[in-house]
């Protein structure tokens, strides 16, 4: 049996290696390594497969939420609310901009951002909500956006994991992650189902004002070359990158589905177990399987870990620490115990290997290795 990885990229390359290849060869032929023809074929065609009207190619996923703030023009002491049960990210850019990060609980079967949290966070302060599709399913944006639009405030989706996961609203629409709220960011981190070999992200909108200010942001706040009109950054995808995830794009349904083929066997496999729960797939959103990340019930979830590691099966744990509970987000409003879902979740998740790779061999065997050692 073929070793056993949280992620499999070397086979994910050899299958795809001529393509590849031939990419990047042909950016080192052009000798345009920066806003090349990849990125513009790049960025038209994730525009054509997300129904975004506008893609916005970035340097990384924190840049994209980044520059996604700057844009809405917010000020300090703007309050921005955003699930404690994530990756810091989420918050570190409100941070670093001076705005106030309101964090909120999540829910138990989705993970995701609860709706409820939020209506009791909104205050005469709050000017913006960033939920995060968590693990690769959208969090409940019919009721996010109702909520928005009632209050007057932006969401910004958090759709690092989740792009290609697909929201149902109740009129039968259906919309793809990221592409739903006044401006939708991802991550192109090597892991991620569209992952490059490197670092790279994008933002999404609809709205060509927007658009225009984080193309200008990301360029130094830049128009009209060597005249800046507003702050900004230097954040660009650069043309290898690109064509990577040009031709990864190609292939990113059937990469879902192998995904979500990978996800079956083990929903399976732990079906009804006493000592696990299964993620939760919500009737309103596809699920593309960023992680696949288990509910230990009564278990010493890091003895556990430790124990699957002597197997063979590598396992991780996201999140081991609610952002209320990092050192570097310490904050007199929030103490231990006022999140108690995103708590219980901290103590209990294990995610297990989860990419396109997976083969049955392989998917057997670590579902044997559980089982013998519950």
């Amino acid at each position: 049996m073929k070793k056993i990885q949280m992620v499999d990229l070397q086979t994910q390359y050899q299958n795809i290696k001529e393509d590849i290849d031939r990419g990047i060869q042909a950016v080192i032929d052009s000798a345009a390594f920066i806003k090349g023809a990849a990125v513009s074929s790049f960025q038209a065609n994730l525009e054509q497969y997300t129904g975004a009207k506008h893609v916005i190619p970035v340097g990384n996923g924190t840049d994209a939420l980044q520059i996604a703030l700057m844009a809405l023009g917010l000020k300090p002491g703007d309050e921005v609310i955003t699930p404690t049960f994530t990756f810091i990210a989420t918050a570190e850019v409100v941070a670093l901009l001076g705005l106030t990060p309101v964090v909120v609980d999540v829910d138990w079967d989705t993970m995701n951002i609860s709706v409820e949290a939020v209506k009791k966070a909104i205050t005469k302060k709050t000017k913006a909500i960033v939920p995060v599709h968590l693990f690769g399913q959208c969090a409940d944006m019919e009721e996010l956006m109702a909520i928005a639009k009632a209050h007057n405030l932006y969401i910004i989706e958090d759709a690092c994991q989740a792009i290609g996961s697909v929201y149902r609203f109740a009129d039968g629409t259906e919309k793809q992650a990221g592409t739903m709220g006044e401006i939708g960011c991802t991550s192109f981190f090597p892991s991620k189902n569209l992952g490059c070999y490197g670092d790279g992200g994008a933002i999404f909108t609809n709205d060509d004002e927007l658009a225009a200010k984080m193309r200008a942001i990301a360029n130094h706040g830049m128009v009209v070359r060597y005249y800046h009109d507003t702050v900004g950054v230097n954040s660009r995808l650069d043309s290898i990158q690109a064509a990577v995830l040009d031709v990864k794009l190609k292939h990113l349904d059937e990469y879902i589905a192998a995904r979500q083929k990978a996800a079956t066997y083990y929903d399976n496999a732990f079906a009804n177990h006493p000592h696990i729960l299964v993620p939760a797939r919500s009737e309103k959103s596809s699920h593309v399987f960023h992680q696949y990340t288990l509910r230990l019930v009564d278990v010493d979830r890091d003895a556990m870990r430790e124990a699957l590691a002597e197997a063979g099966v590598p396992a991780m744990i996201y999140y081991p620490v609610p952002l209320h509970m990092q050192k570097a987000y310490q904050d007199a409003r929030y103490q231990v115990g006022d999140f108690p879902v995103a708590e219980r979740l901290a103590a209990c998740v294990l995610s297990l290997p989860m990419h396109t790779e997976l083969d049955e061999e392989q998917l057997k065997y670590i579902v044997e290795a559980i089982g013998e050692r519950l």
